[in-house]
């Protein structure tokens, strides 16, 4: 009788694990994370802000998380071939930015890779479309997930990860660049 309980329970248990396994895997690995937002400033003043990393702290949501943070800059002082490097706490994590693509005014797009506290390179792309005296930002990060980070997408998805950290940093970016207008 305990055999036939402790069998049923374990077939049980594969059958979960089989069924999890197979929604996992069925899951889409590609995702795309995007925020806008209208800025009342020119696209050279917003562009700014994003083509040096050395701006990024007046308005980067993840710098007000750990404001004991080493940054390291290096490559070009900015556009194409800058590179921004952190070292933070756990809720920041260790990574590497780099510029990839620099057209004035236009599009940003950096290489984001993420070193702790897991390992992740993901593309992200700003772009910069005028609108009058206006400027519309698009902040967008795209990826893939392997088996594990898929199966961890079952509980929480990338854009609930992020989508908020971008909704602020672009908030932030609004103020500093309609501060910093002509």
């Amino acid at each position: 009788m305990l055999k036939k309980i402790l069998l049923g329970g374990l077939m049980a248990i594969v059958l979960i694990v089989a069924i999890f396994s197979v929604v996992v895997a069925m899951k889409p690995a590609h995702y795309q994370v995007e925020r806008s937002a209208t800025i009342n400033a020119p696209p050279a003043v917003v562009f700014a802000q994003v083509n040096d990393f050395h701006k990024w702290e007046a308005w980067s949501p993840w710098a007000k998380i750990d404001p004991a943070m080493k940054t390291t800059y290096s490559g070009a002082p900015s556009g194409n071939g800058a590179t921004y490097s952190w070292v933070g706490n756990s809720d920041v994590g260790e990574g590497r930015m780099t510029i990839v693509e620099s057209r004035p005014n236009d599009l940003i797009k950096i290489k984001l890779e993420f070193l702790k506290p897991f390992s992740a390179t993901n593309s992200t792309e700003f772009s910069f479309v005028p609108q009058g005296n206006q400027t519309a930002v698009k902040w967008a990060m795209s990826g893939d997930n392997n088996f594990l980070a898929k199966a961890f997408t079952i509980f929480m998805d990338m854009d609930k990860m992020v989508g908020g950290d971008f909704e602020k940093g672009l908030a932030q970016m609004k103020t500093v660049s309609e501060a910093a207008k002509p």
